[in-house]
């Protein structure tokens, strides 16, 4: 199983909205397994298909911790179904290295979706796998974490990831 490339922002493909998935194959599960290959390789605890390039409704997520066995869950075509409580956790994305802030969350949600053979789940989550599920779904949406920011610490984001992207290239001529 071959790593995939993670794309990082400010990739134009990682603002589009993913389709849903129609079509339950072996191509679906091979891309989900690369995708957790790729996700524990990072390190990180969620991927979404748009982050690896691929327009497509399924993430992958594994939140436990590590001494505990992988609790790995594959998630095609997720919505958030209910949400309740407000929260305020510090996120980090696998796109969008080196930068973590606040995000405002719900405390518990119920995730529906269907797993690689299509079949339906829903699951109730808390703490950081609940802030996983609404994180990886955004991605299907088109949304980075860094855009549920204030419009001011959003520009403020900007200017200093920009500038550090800037200075990496500059590293990388030298």
């Amino acid at each position: 199983m071959p790593l995939l490339k993670i794309l990082h922002y400010p990739a134009p493909l990682l603002k589009e909205k993913s389709p849903l998935v129609t079509e339950f194959n072996d191509e679906l599960r091979q891309l989900a397994e690369d995708m957790a290959e790729t996700m524990y390789d990072a390190p990180g605890v969620g991927l979404a298909a748009p982050q690896v390039g691929v327009l497509q409704r399924l993430i992958v997520l594994d939140c436990s911790a590590s001494d505990e066995p992988n609790e790995l869950i594959f998630a095609v075509n997720p919505e958030i179904i209910s949400g309740e409580g407000d929260s305020l956790e510090e996120e980090g994305c696998l796109s969008v290295p080196g930068f973590w802030a606040n995000v405002k969350r719900f405390t518990q949600v119920t995730m529906r979706y269907q797993d690689v053979e299509g079949i339906f789940h829903e699951r109730t989550a808390d703490g950081l796998l609940g802030i996983c599920m609404q994180h990886e779904i955004d991605h299907l949406q088109g949304l980075l974490f860094v855009d549920r920011l204030s419009p001011l610490k959003r520009s403020l984001f900007k200017k200093k990831y920009l500038k550090m992207l800037k200075e990496q290239e500059q590293e990388n001529e030298a």
